[in-house]
């Protein structure tokens, strides 16, 4: 499974990027407000920092500003996603920039009849929003299932990009769901180091290491 970070924080992208573990970025309207930074300048410096696929939303409604939009977002970088929202118009726009050769990321995905209908329209990636179905008293997970029933029944390419992740768990689930990438704070990729055995093990292998009183270099 691809792992991308949800974040318009460049320093922050730049770090994790140098992990090797990193294969894209996906930001939104709101990450760009907190970053208070040049929507355009930011998105460079990400596309920059992070060789694969980078997310970047249009803002507006109706189909001919997407377009647009979505043509100038691209002239960003060669890296640069399309992100456009599950609706009429977007769907419209994202048939349209696909057929354009531009890749698209449908987002704001809350059910598998708006994932076919995205996958029809040709999107590169679909976004399900696992986090938010599940404050909505839904199992979010159970979309990722649905979803990947859907596409692998019609040999759909579009790619299942959970996000919405809460945690830890919600990342080892979309994997084992079949979601093809997870978009993740990077708080939460952090968090997938972390096991308390780990830890406790690492102890005592240097402890006992110690005790040799030799050194490795």
């Amino acid at each position: 499974m691809q792992i991308f970070i949800d974040s318009a924080d460049v320093k922050e992208l730049k770090a994790l990027a140098e992990t090797g573990l990193i294969d894209g970025v996906t930001t939104n309207p709101s990450l760009v407000a907190k970053a208070g930074r040049n929507f355009f300048e930011t998105l460079e410096e990400i596309c920059a920092a992070v060789p694969g696929p980078v997310s970047a939303e249009v803002v507006a409604q109706d189909y001919e500003t997407m377009l647009a939009e979505g043509r100038k977002l691209r002239g960003v970088a060669k890296n640069i996603v399309v992100k456009a929202p599950l609706t009429p118009d977007g769907l419209r726009a994202c048939k349209t920039l696909e057929d354009e050769g531009h890749p698209v990321n449908v987002t704001l995905c809350f059910s598998a009849p708006q994932a076919l209908l995205a996958a029809k329209a040709g999107a590169s990636y679909i976004s399900p929003f696992i986090g938010r179905l599940d404050d909505n008293g839904q199992d979010g997970m159970a979309l990722i299932r649905e979803i990947r029933a859907t596409y692998d029944n019609y040999d759909f390419q579009t790619q299942i990009l959970a996000a919405s992740i809460r945690n830890a768990a919600h990342v080892r689930d979309a994997a084992i769901a079949g979601a093809d990438c997870a978009t993740i704070p990077p708080a939460v990729f952090r968090s997938l180091y972390k096991h308390v055995l780990t830890d406790t093990g690492l102890e005592a292998f240097l402890k006992d290491w110690r005790t040799t009183g030799q050194s490795i270099l």
